[in-house]
């Protein structure tokens, strides 16, 4: 280990690990630091993504594909169950090796990983970000970088180091909890969404299956409903209703925000990335790919920051976010409002017009246009996220 490098990382999750890679990849020297004992553990996540998003990143492999994905199956309120053809199809991972084999790519562009290396603070040069400090090995250490990039989840305590408004609220956040069950007996290439009161109300329930009738179970609901009734309490009534002689294999439980990127994810000598940034998808919830997204883009520019001897560069990345990714979540987040309160009536209303489709017209699209019929200005940004390409 060196005493200084010219980007460390904080976090070997997806957005860390493709933000090392991708500065390591234009000759830089990286230090990723990782605060747990294993890259890819615990599992916080519902592991399922989209083919298409992470093939700029990694060769589709088998090792860490539990299932291809091809239907969606809606299940409303009233039974009625909608299963929608996918344009793209999709993977439920497993993500303790997918993350292990995305740090791999990053250590094979050179950059260095240490696992349980605890940061516990930043280094600072007349304001700017200048390096970390961290525990490893029992032994306090000071590392000075020209570029530091958070990586480090929720509520990131290296971005409020940074003096970055890190903070959620609660109202935008989503109680979440999951297990991985066996004895599931549903379609591997199908993923199963739930909805209405009964289900996850201001939110949605999910099977995503993982071959050998085995699934992930859970939901995730908006957080006042959560101090009504727990997230937890719906997934057990569910669990003892249609699969009550299934065996939990894990079971995980947290918040996960589900609104639009922060408004400032950049400091000078530092970037946020991934969950620390608010990169997640506020409509589906999913982080995996648009935070490989947001780390491939942040390594590039922390990268050309160095090499350019241009510190203002780093300041660059929250313009190159919201053009890259950053605006089609702010649409997904108008969606996410219009669609998170309706009523069990309106959901089985929707059911039937999506029922009635022709098989050729069934279409993820053409059903959330179903849903917002009556909210036409929502409509257009239904077009652009869902057919204008």
């Amino acid at each position: 280990m060196l005493k200084e490098y010219d980007v460390i990382v904080v976090g070997a999750g997806p957005a860390g690990s493709m933000a090392a890679r991708y500065a390591a990849a234009k000759g830089v020297s990286v230090l990723m630091l990782e605060k747990d004992r294993d890259v890819g553990y615990p599992v916080r996540c519902g592991e399922a993504v989209s083919a298409t998003r992470i093939a700029p990143f990694i060769d589709p492999d088998e090792k860490y594909i539990a299932s291809h994905i091809n239907k969606f199956s809606l299940i409303f309120p009233n039974g009625t169950e909608v299963t929608v053809p996918l344009e793209e199809n999709g993977y439920i991972l497993e993500r303790r090796i997918f993350d292990y084999e995305l740090a791999k790519l990053a250590a094979n562009e050179g950059a260095e990983i240490l696992t349980r290396a605890y940061v516990n603070g930043l280094l600072f040069d007349g304001g700017k970000v200048s390096g970390v400090k961290f525990e490893y090995r029992g032994e306090p250490h000071e590392v000075k970088a020209k570029v530091v990039i958070a990586a480090d989840g929720v509520e990131s305590r290296v971005g409020r180091w940074a003096g970055l408004k890190t903070h959620i609220d609660f109202r935008d956040m989503e109680c979440c909890v999951q297990i991985t069950a066996s004895g599931i007996n549903v379609n591997s290439n199908t993923c199963y969404f739930y909805f209405g009161k009964d289900y996850a109300p201001n939110g949605y329930f999910w099977i995503f299956p993982k071959g050998n009738n085995t699934a992930n179970i859970g939901l995730g609901v908006g957080g006042m409903i959560g101090k009504k009734k727990s997230a937890l309490s719906f997934l057990i009534d569910f669990m003892e209703k249609n699969y009550p002689n299934a065996s939990i294999l894990t079971q995980i439980a947290g918040g996960v925000p589900c609104t639009p990127t922060l408004k400032k994810i950049t400091a000078p000598g530092i970037m946020l990335v991934g969950d620390a940034a608010r990169q997640v998808n506020p409509l589906s919830g999913g982080g995996i790919s648009s935070g490989m997204i947001g780390g491939s883009v942040a390594g590039e520019i922390a990268a050309e920051s160095v090499k350019q001897k241009s510190p203002d560069l780093v300041l660059t990345y929250d313009k190159a976010w919201h053009e890259r990714q950053g605006k089609k979540h702010i649409v997904y987040n108008k969606i996410k409002n219009a669609i998170y309160n309706f009523s069990d009536d309106k959901f089985n209303n929707i059911a039937e017009s999506a029922d009635n489709l022709p098989d050729n017209k069934k279409s993820l699209g053409n059903v959330f246009k179903a849903a917002l019929i009556h909210n036409p200005s929502i409509l257009i940004d239904v077009a652009k996220v869902f057919v204008i390409k």
